[in-house]
């Protein structure tokens, strides 16, 4: 299965503005010698592209005074797949975790495990570890917040999603990572394309999407609380501690966002809608 994926996002800048962003492919989702997507920027603007701390991609660059655009077009081979089930996979004592999975296990900004640790163990230390606790963490919080887009909060933690019970997809992964850090699993906090490959109609609007990784079984997993349930087409932008570490655009100064548009869709079906 063949995706094109991409995103067209339009700013106003006062004044020339420096930026980070992380639009495009995780390495890990292409060959090192392929990459199957690139970032341009409207009007052509030097920039400079790196690796940050975490592994993913990322470029930066002082965005011009006025309307500035950036927007990424790619296509990825993917097996077509939903994300996998692993009932089997255990948890690991902390002693004989790999040392890349350590980082995961402590608070950090938005997902504060240490504040919400006896809360962790008081609904899911009766639930076996393991798959079936991270999956039990995954239903509660899938159940427990109620979605909406007027409900985004930038400010918002994991405690404060706990608090008011209501959010948007990365409050979702917030209060599952803050829980199953407290629960003592290795777990990161991920952004991305989420196409709609295989699922029903209608579909929302494309977006980006944010979800989790869960280290058991000597591997780690995907784990969706907001949608809860196996998707098909997942493409990786960042992975880090919490979205403080992978904001998909960090400007540094005021802007105006006027134009915003995201897809993920097999290509065979868009050449049969326009035929």
């Amino acid at each position: 299965m063949r995706i094109r994926f991409g995103c067209e996002m339009g700013y106003d800048f006062a004044y020339p503005t420096p930026m980070i962003v992380r639009l495009t492919a995780h390495p890990s989702r292409f060959a090192r010698s392929t990459e199957p997507d690139r970032l341009a920027i409207g009007p052509e603007t030097p920039h400079e592209v790196f690796i940050d701390d975490f592994g993913n991609r990322c470029c930066r660059l002082v965005a011009p005074a006025g309307a500035v655009t950036l927007s990424v077009e790619g296509w990825l081979d993917d097996d077509g797949d939903l994300d996998p089930v692993v009932p089997h996979a255990i948890q690991h004592p902390i002693e004989d975790l790999p040392l890349e999975a350590l980082p995961f296990l402590v608070a950090s900004r938005y997902c504060e495990s240490d504040l919400l640790s006896n809360e962790a163990w008081r609904l899911f230390g009766d639930v076996p570890p393991g798959w079936a606790r991270a999956q039990a963490v995954c239903d509660w919080v899938h159940g427990h917040i109620s979605f909406g887009y007027g409900y985004s909060n930038v400010d918002r933690t994991a405690a404060d999603a706990l608090a008011v019970g209501r959010g948007v997809c990365r409050d979702y992964a917030h209060l599952f990572v803050a829980f199953c850090r407290g629960l003592n699993m290795p777990t990161r906090y991920c952004t991305g394309y989420l196409s709609f490959i295989g699922e029903p109609e209608p579909h929302a609007p494309g977006d980006f999407a944010a979800w989790t990784e869960v280290y058991l079984g000597g591997a780690w997993h995907v784990f969706d609380p907001r949608n809860n349930a196996p998707r098909r087409g997942r493409i990786l932008v960042a992975r880090g501690r919490d979205a403080a570490d992978v904001p998909l655009t960090h400007t540094f100064g005021s802007n105006v966002l006027t134009k915003f548009r995201v897809w993920a869709e097999e290509e065979a079906e868009i050449e049969t809608s326009v035929g």
